[in-house]
């Protein structure tokens, strides 16, 4: 049967009891990339996170910044690292729902940390956006007092601060931004 006979579908989530999830189309899941039949992780990925915000699902992120499973992932994952000890635990709960058709051993293409040279995970964090004036005044009041080289440089940071209308206040990098 094709893709489009499932479409407004749904399916029981394997490891958390009671949770269903709709069966959606998505422009990224191809013949040639991925199986068609792919579970939707908004938190962790673009193209998911495209479809669940055009669906208007919650895009709850079930793995903290350390990398472990967090409470909302079910008390048999919570603190379990996700690339470690939580994806044996994982498969062992599929294996005891019956939901688990074959596993093999895959190398994923995780993004690498350039210092560290250990796989990433991608997930969603707490922004906070905000569109005042006062914000705007006091980075463009901070950068005149910046020695930039070359110093003709200064007046168009100048004027990108100045078109930019949004500010996303972000903690996430505590080494500093590049």
């Amino acid at each position: 049967f094709s893709g489009a006979d499932l479409a407004d579908g749904s399916c029981a989530h394997p490891t958390i009891p009671g949770k269903v999830s709709p069966l959606l189309p998505a422009n990224h899941v191809t013949m040639t990339k991925g199986t068609g039949l792919v579970h939707t992780a908004p938190a962790h990925g673009m193209e998911d996170y495209s479809v669940a915000s055009h669906h208007q699902l919650p895009t709850d992120c079930l793995v903290d910044e350390r990398g472990r499973f967090t409470e909302a992932a079910g008390p048999e994952l919570k603190n379990k690292n996700v690339l470690e000890e939580g994806n044996e635990a994982v498969i062992k709960m599929l294996q005891a729902a019956g939901s688990l058709l074959k596993e093999e051993k895959y190398v994923h293409s995780y993004p690498y940390d350039w210092r560290t040279k250990k796989p990433m995970i991608i997930r969603a964090s707490k922004q906070w956006f905000v569109n005042t004036a006062d914000v705007k005044a006091a980075a463009q009041d901070a950068l005149k007092k910046v020695k930039v080289i070359p110093t003709s440089a200064v007046n168009r940071m100048l004027e990108m601060l100045d078109r930019r209308t949004f500010w996303c206040i972000s903690r996430q990098r505590c080494w500093g931004v590049p």
